[in-house]
């Protein structure tokens, strides 16, 4: 949810203390992207998405990935889209260059064999540092008791309220939650080998994906992805808003109580959903997805000043008027707790930020890979 961003996981604990309808998803013939198709909707600049440099898929590829061909588009929220938020805006240009990507959100299984292997130990499974953590609050923040400085993650916990301002009220600084135990030390993965990792850090991300060769999408790599190649529509299946059977979302009240009409109350096994048209799953809803992006609320004003971004990085730097201490990254994509009534972050533009060290039971990841990283690790 993207009211959740504010002193989360590490910092959080200082909050403490004070059946599927398949054609319904499936894009439409009519609206996937052409050679030479041009948007015909909306105020935005007409938009021609065309594979840059690789139109056909390699002839292989690296397993569990499939190819996205890359291309030009209209990045971020559109003139129709009611529900976009402000740093969804100004729409802009950007093409990216073709790469493989994850068909699915990491999963439970994967990441275990990654820590296997490694003996690696992820941020929510150490005890936070106070030094480093107080560089991300406002000068002067008293240190919390001793107490609170434990190996704890994020955990949403239902709640009656009709004040949605206040994302406090549902979650919580949970000791011993974890990857292992996303819920808090009671719950555990056993029989979700095939469910996305969850409790992982943007630095837990990057250790995983540096082992396993592949590095995590920039925002734009993301956003072209989940678009599917279709062009300028508000979600990655069009624009049709029958959620409930496109993806893992929250139905009913928002944060009291989950219907479940989509068959989860949490995290649904991968592929669980209909694909985009580029064959990948759960690109909206399920969990929110990292990116290798800083996030700086004037980042699209920025791109958006001159003109034609070529396959952009992200900002310099973090800046978050709201969060002036504490560096964050973007993540893409919602999750099962999305909902109508609270973030819509189902939709193709939405995003979210939290720091590096944040960790919560409803955001993992994804990797990519340039052609040219799988050519030098398929050579002998």
């Amino acid at each position: 949810m993207f009211k959740t961003n504010s002193y989360l996981y590490r910092s959080g604990l200082l909050v403490v203390m004070g059946v599927l309808i398949l054609s319904s998803c499936s894009p439409d013939a009519n609206e996937r992207t052409g050679s030479e198709q041009q948007q015909t909707t909306s105020k935005q600049p007409q938009t021609t998405v065309k594979p840059r440099q690789i139109s056909q898929p390699p002839a292989d590829g690296p397993p569990g990935m499939v190819w996205i061909p890359g291309g030009t588009f209209t990045m971020g929220a559109l003139d129709n889209d009611q529900e976009a938020r402000p740093d969804e805006r100004p729409a802009h240009q950007v093409q990216v260059d073709g790469f493989w990507m994850d068909v699915t959100e990491i999963t439970n299984a994967q990441f275990s064999e990654f820590v296997e292997a490694t003996g690696y130990l992820t941020t929510a499974e150490q005890k936070p540092d106070w030094e480093l953590l107080k560089t991300q609050l406002p000068p002067d923040t008293p240190k919390p008791a001793d107490s609170l400085l434990v190996a704890a993650s994020m955990v949403f916990t239902p709640v009656a309220t009709d004040n949605l301002f206040d994302w406090s009220q549902w979650w919580d600084w949970v000791p011993g939650a974890s990857w292992r135990h996303p819920q808090g030390p009671e719950s555990n993965i056993e029989g979700k080998d095939i469910h996305p990792v969850v409790q992982v850090s943007w630095d837990d991300a990057q250790a995983y994906l540096k082992w396993a060769g592949k590095r995590l999408p920039t925002e734009a790599e993301w956003e072209f992805a989940a678009r599917g190649g279709l062009i300028d529509k508000l979600y990655p299946w069009g624009d049709s808003r029958n959620i409930t059977v496109c993806g893992n979302t929250w139905q009913g009240k928002f944060p009291e109580h989950n219907t479940q009409d989509d068959g989860f109350f949490t995290t649904a096994p991968v592929k669980s959903f209909p694909p985009n048209g580029y064959d990948l799953y759960d690109m909206a809803g399920n969990v929110w997805e990292w990116t290798s992006d800083w996030y700086n609320v004037y980042y699209y004003q920025q791109l958006a000043e001159k003109g034609l971004a070529v396959n952009p990085q992200g900002p310099d730097q973090a800046f978050d008027p709201r969060q002036p201490y504490m560096p964050q990254r973007v993540q893409r994509g919602g999750s099962f707790l999305c909902n109508d009534s609270y973030c819509s972050s189902y939709r193709a533009s939405a995003r979210m930020h939290s720091s590096a060290d944040t960790g919560q039971d409803h955001a993992g990841f994804r990797g990519v890979m340039a052609q040219e990283m799988w050519e030098q690790l398929k050579s002998p």
